[in-house]
């Protein structure tokens, strides 16, 4: 039985990442990856990370991308950012590009337990020699290593988004623009006047929500990261007079 020549490529390749990861950086691990939209676009158009036009407009936009299960983790991956960067000197660029995470691939190429990237096309080909953009992308799926980077928002602090449908007994928060690990473990808001803080629950995404009340604002949001722990509360950020679909920006940061 033959094999094709296609699958002996990648099989040769997948063994050069793993190789090149061990020999240069230890957190550099092996995937793959596919691009998908227009050869030069932006990527998802919102996503199941519910980011929704944050990622048209930087500093989303063209630095987007799906991920499998494996890294989406159920949504608690969202927001985390790594960098990506193919092997084939021929045509890859030593550089990688940093994407941050704001979909998810459930099948195909992301499924059977797979660690893969869904670029946007204009991130994919940012990990090609300058000008083999196009070729790149017409190999289809590369293997590509890939570590996790701090997410970097110059000039912008975590807000918190409150969600369509939201009311004083069902208040329903996306987090944006967190800096550092990205992703959210835990959160918890404290009404005011009150030294307890309610812990929320997450139900899709980037989303977390609180069912009790009638909560009374201004509220105070701590939000603790799913990678490393680390808390901050982030005081009467969302003020009494809140409204659904309406964002509140706090003056912290992860990595301020």
């Amino acid at each position: 039985m033959s094999i094709p020549s296609n699958f002996v490529i990648s099989c040769i390749l997948l063994a050069a990442a793993a190789c090149a990861a061990a020999a240069g950086n230890q957190h550099w691990t092996p995937a793959t990856a596919t691009w998908y939209g227009s050869p030069e676009g932006d990527g998802s158009d919102g996503g199941a990370c519910g980011y929704g036009s944050l990622v048209d407009v930087k500093p989303f936009r063209a630095r987007v991308g799906a991920v499998s299960p494996v890294l989406f983790k159920g949504g608690e991956g969202c927001g985390a950012c790594y960098k990506v960067r193919c092997l084939d000197r021929s045509i890859c660029s030593r550089r990688a590009v940093t994407v941050i995470i704001t979909d998810e691939c459930p099948g195909g190429y992301c499924s059977g337990g797979r660690t893969h990237f869904d670029l946007s096309g204009a991130a994919f080909g940012r990990i090609a020699v300058s000008g083999n953009g196009g070729k790149l992308r017409n190999r289809g799926e590369i293997p590509v290593i890939f570590r996790r980077t701090p997410c970097k928002y110059p000039g912008k602090n975590i807000a918190f988004h409150v969600n369509e449908g939201s009311t004083n007994y069902w208040l329903s928060l996306l987090v944006e623009f967190e800096g550092g690990d990205g992703d959210v473990g835990s959160m918890h808001i404290r009404e005011a006047n009150s030294n307890q803080w309610l812990e929320m629950t997450h139900i899709w995404g980037a989303t977390w929500c609180i069912i009790a009340g009638p909560l009374q604002g201004p509220f105070s949001v701590k939000l603790t990261t799913l990678s490393s722990g680390k808390s901050l509360s982030a005081r009467d950020v969302i003020p009494r007079n809140w409204a659904p679909k309406a964002t509140y920006t706090s003056r912290l940061n992860f990595n301020n």
